[in-house]
Order: C-alpha cells, then structure tokens, then sequence
C-alpha cells in the first residue's frame, strides 16, 4: 500500500540519517567559516567539500548550489524571524492592525537583510526559482494575507511590490553609495507603504 508523501512544514526540520546530519553541520561550520573569511564571491561549493573533507558530489546532492548552502546557512534566523511574525507579540506578531504589522515586518526584513547581508547576496544570485521560493515564497505569502485584509484585489502584487526593495544588493548600495542610514531606509518603506495603502 502507498503511503502518503509528507510535505515539509514551516519550521521543522526534515529528518536525517545521523551520518547524513554530521555531515550536513559540518559543511555548514565550514561554509560559514570560509564565508567570514573570504566573502560570498570566493565562496566555491568545491572548496568548501575539500575543507570538510566531504565528497564533492555530497555537497552538490545535499544543497544543488550556493544559494542552496546560503539557504541552510540562514535557516536558523529564519525559523526565528518566522515564529516572530506568525505567533510573537505585535507589532510584528498577531494583536495589531494589518498594516502596523506589514511595517513591522518590513523593518525587521531589513534588518535581517542587513545582518546577513553577503549570504542574501548569494540568494539573489540563485535561479529565479531559488530566489523567490524558500523564505522569500515565505515571506510573500505573510505579507500578501496581511494586506488582503486591507485591499485584497491587489494584495498579492503589493506584497512583491513591498518585498522587492528589501534587497541586499540595493541595500548595500543605498548604505555605500547614498550615505543612507539603516533607520532612513526604514522611513523610506513606512511612506512606501503609506503611499501604496493610501484609500
């Protein structure tokens, strides 16, 4: 008889072989450490199997590219971020209106953005389908509900047009090259989103 396939549930981990979760931590422990070291750009999934002393292939098989590693490598602030705005107190969590909520939410993307700035730089130079599925498939899909309570015959196309600024690539630029501030950032997505919700 078939059994029913599980599908993966927001914030819990898949189960491993304990041989096969060894491995997974230490690629993650060295990948990590190369990162601090030589930055996203030098970061080689070749590399960083001869540095665990890993195969190649298992690398490959167990995170596909960089932006797979930077996937796991992100994974434990954002299961964080995750319990944040699905069940923490508000403004970020339940109890406040949709839009205090979508701005709250917005300011600790950036945040998270700023945190991990070159392993966000990685998942933006992923696949278009790495790159808008994982957290930021995630992310839309909370920010999409939250604006469907207040203007639900665009709230889909709003929650890209909210996220797509929450980019590490802009970020650094607007932090280097236009003198802004992280908190000037940050006003600048209260008016966005004042002006796009504006009724």
């Amino acid at each position: 008889m078939r059994t029913r396939r599980e599908l993966p549930i927001i914030g819990q981990p898949q189960p491993e072989r304990a041989d096969a979760a060894r491995n997974r931590q230490k690629i993650i422990a060295v990948a990590a450490r190369m990162l601090a070291e030589c930055g996203a750009e030098r970061l080689s999934l070749d590399e960083v199997a001869r540095a665990a002393c890993v195969g190649v292939g298992t690398v490959y098989r167990r995170f596909g590219d960089r932006a797979g590693l930077a996937y796991a490598l992100i994974d434990e602030q954002e299961r964080r971020f995750q319990e944040a705005f699905l069940s923490g107190p508000p403004p970020i969590g339940p109890g406040a209106p949709p839009i205090e909520r979508v701005t709250a939410f917005l300011h600790a993307l950036v945040d998270r953005v700023v945190e991990q700035h070159d392993l966000f730089r990685l998942l933006e130079l992923g696949s278009p389908k790495g790159r808008f599925g994982g957290p930021y498939g995630v992310h839309h899909t909370h920010v999409a509900a939250l604006l469907a309570q207040v203007c639900p015959e665009h709230a889909r196309f709003l929650a890209d047009a909210l996220l797509a600024p929450v980019n590490a690539h802009l970020i650094r630029f607007q932090r280097e090259e236009r003198g802004m501030t992280v908190a000037e950032i940050k006003a600048g997505f209260d008016v966005l989103v004042r002006g796009l919700l504006a009724r």
